[in-house]
């Protein structure tokens, strides 16, 4: 300040040395979160699918065929698949599309009774209601809107009171049908060909009467979090050519559990596949469209989580269209199917009274879906650095020896601070 008291234009160093005074304390946070991360790692972080090796419990027992029972309503009309599919796949040795240290099929055991009942009727209905927008949710904000030109995705997120975020989507392939997408997703063995987070898959027990499964996955994480393991239960059922299709965690003692990988008891993601128009609006069923409903507990703090899926939903999304191009042109080669694929067609049909019947059994309140944009805002970013770098810390000690509310509680401080500038 001059002596008239009026403000000297600051020369260029000055600013640049404020702003390095300023944003000195986000840097540190990063930094030092990153240099801390990569010193723990911890050793399993490195190591490839081999150690993935595990053994399939076997349980001699029959399946139960009795279909679940309902009042009044009766939606089933039976529970016996296609003969036809049935007869093809006694003709067909099972194919191994990708390394066994990859999949292991030890699927010769069926559910016993106890087991048979997994996933069971009333999950049918809430995937309806999720798909009717009628569970009486909150909002559904839409957080992304992207497409290519045989594909368009949009994808919406809601924060409950209690549990972890929860995503829907909505993704239109275009020349794909609905039976060929169900058993795209079922195929455990094709998989590992677009989804590069699967490290290793078997099939724990099933159900060859109403095609209910009892999986075994782990899955890998960014190097700075542990691979997490997942039991989970499946079904499909069929109403005409829409699938609705299940799968979530379940509690079974068929694979010990084990300190890692970690185990995520909480999982649910569930699709409803069926036949759309497509986008060049010639009035033709040839598109597919797929809504999906996913909500995990991976026990890492719900804002790093969302930071996370927002950042990597988009390159996952993608590799799932070429996937199934891949897919389609291995099938109409004549290959025969994998074992998954061929549990994925047998499914329970559905009477459509049952679903008219569902709608009017109660008045149910529809959620509202709104829309927000998708460019993330300009004061994320040096939130984002501090963040960075506590993720790092945080999940590589994996329990270890500072908490993890301390350290997120330090970088979010530091966020703070980097907002106000």
């Amino acid at each position: 300040m001059d002596f008239n008291g009026v403000f000297e234009k600051p020369s260029l160093g000055e600013i640049c040395t404020g702003m390095i005074v300023q944003l000195g304390p986000v840097w540190v946070a990063f930094l030092v979160g990153l240099m801390i991360g990569w010193l723990w790692k911890p050793k399993w972080v490195c190591s490839g699918r081999d150690k993935y090796k595990l053994l399939c419990s076997s349980d001699s027992n029959s399946c139960d065929l009795s279909p679940p029972s309902r009042p009044d309503l009766s939606p089933f009309k039976g529970f016996a698949s296609d003969n036809a599919v049935q007869k093809k796949q006694q003709q067909q040795p099972l194919s191994v599309s990708v390394s066994p240290s990859v999949y292991n099929d030890c699927s010769t055991s069926k559910l016993n009774e106890k087991q048979i009942n997994i996933v069971t009727e009333e999950d049918l209905e809430h995937l309806w209601k999720l798909v009717e927008v009628k569970d009486g949710g909150p909002t559904w904000i839409q957080i992304m809107d992207r497409s290519t030109q045989t594909m368009s995705y949009q994808a919406w997120r809601r924060d409950p009171k209690n549990g972890p975020p929860q995503y829907r989507s909505r993704t239109l392939f275009e020349d794909a049908t609905p039976e060929i997408v169900r058993d795209l997703f079922w195929d455990d063995l094709f998989r590992s060909r677009w989804d590069d987070m699967l490290a290793y898959a078997s099939t724990i027990e099933e159900c060859p009467t109403t095609g209910t499964m009892l999986v075994h996955w782990i899955r890998k994480f960014p190097f700075f979090c542990s691979d997490r393991e997942y039991i989970i239960g499946r079904r499909i059922w069929e109403s005409g050519r829409s699938y609705y299709c299940v799968t979530k965690g379940v509690p079974s003692n068929s694979v010990p559990r084990r300190n890692k990988p970690r185990r995520v008891d909480l999982y649910y993601s569930s699709w409803c596949i069926r036949a759309a128009e497509s986008r060049g609006g010639n009035g033709q069923l040839t598109a597919c469209e797929v809504l999906l409903f996913h909500h995990e507990d991976m026990g890492i703090p719900n804002e790093i989580a969302k930071l996370g899926v927002r950042q990597g939903m988009w390159g996952a999304v993608k590799k799932i269209e070429p996937g199934l191009r891949a897919y389609k042109k291995e099938r109409a080669s004549g290959a025969p199917l994998s074992r998954p694929a061929f549990m994925a067609q047998i499914n329970t049909k559905i009477n459509p009274d049952y679903l008219r019947a569902l709608e009017g059994a109660e008045d149910l309140p529809e959620n509202e879906v709104a829309a927000t944009s998708d460019k993330p805002q300009d004061n994320n970013i040096p939130k984002l650095l501090v963040l960075g770098g506590a993720i790092i810390l945080a999940c590589s000690l994996d329990g270890g020896l500072l908490p993890k509310a301390f350290i997120f509680g330090v970088a979010r401080r530091f966020a703070n601070m980097g907002k106000k500038l």
